[in-house]
């Protein structure tokens, strides 16, 4: 029998303790072990819960208890989550997070602290949900190189979009919508700025090509000013706006990462992925793409992820799997502006026809998605985005919308 303890009772947390009574006889037969949940660290009172009597209040009941040996990290947030994950690898437990915050911001320190101490650090539940990716990566497409990593990876965005797009919803109406139905948090901001997603392209890119990526390393843009006139656009293209984290490698060994909403064509599939679906685009050299598609987050498909993990943590007690990667570089994310990008620009106008003018002056050839009238919207010509932003001041105009074309 292998005694685990879980820190937090929230949705995922009380989703794990249900997994793992509800489908306890499967759960035990692969992982050839039984699994106790032996402490519950809450600072609430859970009277009603079968499993009352193993609620704790105090971390260091779990960190003392040498017959503990995996901990269940499901607080969320950085304090005081990494104190404790880190505490209970230097004392001998194995961990497994569904935190996409702290894996992103600590990860190589935990990775390593694992390595050393010869225990399992386990995080499948900190990108998709329970969408299987991590798994994934370093097992099934272990041969391959990759160059590249697009991914819907934020369920509230998608969502928010997909009202957009399909009902013709504000985002303000759509983002209200979405905190109605539960998708949102009372504070979106994580969600809508990009930050939650940043996070788990952090991971995914670290993942990938085997140096930490910081969030402070990644450009990152929210879907707060997007309008419907830019959605409208976007249709007149031939695509939808949808919130991309994005990690390519580039042709001198280093790596361009981002989040921000782009012009997705009706030819990817990532065009298609809409409510609060998930999906995770992959590239690599001997399988070509491969995609993850499904639910992004929820108490269940998250809590299945975070069991698997620690079915695998029994089953390697006594031999860690491995999973690391190294501390970044300097300069090994490249700044955006100097790398090749296609943009949509919108800009508000009384001079419809000397605008244009003045556009195509310094941009050279470019498509125009506008008809006449108050406002001159087209997408530019390839180049590096440094010299399009720059083209974009010689004009004098100010713009309402710059947007990335996905290509």
């Amino acid at each position: 029998m292998i005694n685990i303890a879980i820190m937090g009772h929230g949705v995922v947390g009380s989703g794990v303790v249900e997994v793992l009574t509800h489908n306890s006889e499967s759960i035990e037969r692969r992982a050839a072990d039984k699994i106790y949940i032996k402490h519950i660290l809450d600072l609430r009172e859970f009277p009603e819960s079968p499993l009352c009597d193993r609620f704790t209040k105090d971390f260091n009941d779990i960190l003392n208890d040498d017959s503990v040996k995996i901990v269940v990290e499901t607080m969320g947030g950085i304090n005081p989550a990494y104190n404790f994950v880190k505490s209970c690898l230097l004392a001998g437990k194995s961990v497994v997070t569904s935190n996409k915050e702290l894996v992103a911001t600590h990860g190589q320190e935990l990775l390593t602290i694992a390595k050393e101490n010869n225990l399992n650090f386990l995080f499948e539940a900190s990108v998709g949900g329970g969408i299987p990716i991590i798994r994934p990566m370093i097992q099934c497409l272990a041969a391959n190189e990759i160059s590249e990593i697009t991914g819907i990876l934020n369920g509230t965005t998608n969502f928010i979009m997909t009202k957009m797009i399909r009902d013709n919803t504000d985002f303000s109406d759509a983002l209200s919508l979405a905190q109605k139905l539960g998708y949102a948090e009372r504070d979106p901001s994580a969600d809508i700025e990009g930050h939650d997603a940043c996070r788990k392209i952090c991971i995914l890119a670290s993942l990938a090509f085997g140096k930490h990526v910081y969030p402070n390393q990644v450009y990152t843009d929210g879907i707060t000013k997007i309008t419907l006139s830019d959605v409208k656009y976007a249709e007149k293209w031939g695509g939808v706006i949808k919130l991309l984290g994005r990690v390519k490698m580039l042709e001198n060994g280093k790596i361009n990462v981002t989040v921000y909403p782009a012009f997705v064509p009706n030819d990817s599939q990532l065009s298609l992925v809409d409510d609060v679906f998930n999906a995770i685009m992959i590239n690599g050299d001997a399988t070509g793409e491969v995609m993850f598609y499904g639910r992004g987050a929820g108490k269940l498909p998250t809590a299945s992820a975070v069991v698997a993990d620690v079915i695998d943590c029994v089953k390697h007690v006594k031999a860690r799997k491995y999973l690391y990667w190294a501390d970044t570089e300097e300069d090994y994310v490249v700044d955006h502006l100097d790398t090749k990008a296609e943009l949509f620009i919108r800009i508000k106008t009384d001079n419809y026809d000397g605008d244009c003018e003045k556009i195509s002056e310094q941009f050279g050839e470019v498509r125009f998605l506008s008809d006449v009238g108050d406002e001159i919207a087209f997408i530019t010509k390839e180049g590096v985005e440094r010299d399009l932003l720059n083209s974009l001041d010689k004009t004098g105009l100010n713009a309402e919308s710059v947007i990335h074309i996905l290509y």
